[in-house]
């Protein structure tokens, strides 16, 4: 009883110094982790200091012409006087709303027809053989052109950039999620079929998943189209957004207001990445951290 009572403890103390062992090193990586994000964000904000701080100096200075690029100062009290008075077409608030409306629209209808092609073509090759093609040509057209036809056949309003910024957002989620399917393993497929199931549940619970890493890295830039998409309509022709306002400033020879539309976009953009990247996080939970997130003690 005493030599059995013995071994309990002692395989009690191993375990406690083996689990006290992993502790430390979890603790240690998140410890690095937290000192690399540290280290990055300093680096950021001195890269912004030498950049913002070198541009107004220079133009101080007169060795850069501020009519032509503007100055920090001046954009601060461009965008200020915006949110304080508003602009010479309404709130800026409706602005940015306006914007942010066709932009969404765009991304939905893009990324909603960009799985659906992407998906249903990568799994019946005979159709992807015979679309393809024709969706390489329409990819080569130029964006511009086709937001100026947009503009003639749907007027100045809201469609004619939402439908821009869908087919840019079309394309980029379309060929992602194409290759997504394409890349899925085939002996998954196979197993599924011997086991009885259909093509819809093949398609649910094996490609889909599969190909959720493909179409969810696309939406990062995805998302950065509509933005262009919404913002190149507007500037085309349009009577409200912050795309009017850069036109608008463009024409009065104010590259402050010009520079302040993109610092709010700016702003928007990356608001909405991190927004992106945690609806990333929570559709991919279910994977298994990557070897570097593992060791940064992600």
């Amino acid at each position: 009883m005493a030599e059995n009572l013995s071994e309990h403890q002692v395989r009690s103390t191993l375990q406690a110094e083996i689990d006290s062992d992993e502790a430390t090193v979890a603790a240690r990586a998140r410890r690095r982790h937290l000192m690399r994000r540290w280290r990055i964000l300093g680096g950021q904000l001195l890269f912004a200091v030498v950049i913002i701080g070198g541009w107004q100096l220079f133009t101080d200075w007169g060795i850069v012409d501020d009519f032509f690029v503007g100055q920090p100062s001046g954009i601060v009290h461009q965008v200020v006087d915006w949110f304080q008075h508003g602009t010479e077409f309404g709130s800026i608030w409706t602005q940015i709303g306006v914007t942010m409306e066709e932009a969404l629209l765009g991304f939905v209808y893009g990324v909603v027809g960009g799985v659906i092609f992407g998906v249903v073509l990568g799994q019946f090759r005979f159709l992807a053989e015979v679309l393809g093609p024709f969706i390489k040509i329409v990819n080569a057209v130029p964006r511009i052109v086709l937001g100026s036809i947009f503009v003639v056949m749907l007027g100045l309003g809201t469609p004619s950039k939402v439908l821009l910024a869908s087919v840019l957002v079309f394309f980029a989620v379309f060929f992602n999620a194409f290759q997504g399917v394409r890349e899925v393993d085939r002996i998954f497929i196979s197993n599924a079929r011997v086991l009885g199931a259909s093509r819809w549940q093949i398609t649910r619970h094996v490609i889909l998943p599969s190909a959720l890493t493909w179409i969810t890295a696309s939406l990062h830039v995805a998302f950065g189209f509509s933005i262009i998409g919404a913002i190149v309509g507007e500037v085309l022709g349009a009577q409200q957004g912050l795309g009017l306002l850069i036109s608008s400033a463009q024409n009065h020879f104010n590259p402050d207001g010009v520079f302040g539309a993109m610092a709010i976009i700016a702003v928007i953009t990356l608001v909405a990445e991190g927004l992106i990247s945690l609806l990333e996080r929570r559709l991919l939970s279910w994977r298994p951290p990557s070897p570097a997130e593992t060791s940064a003690g992600v």
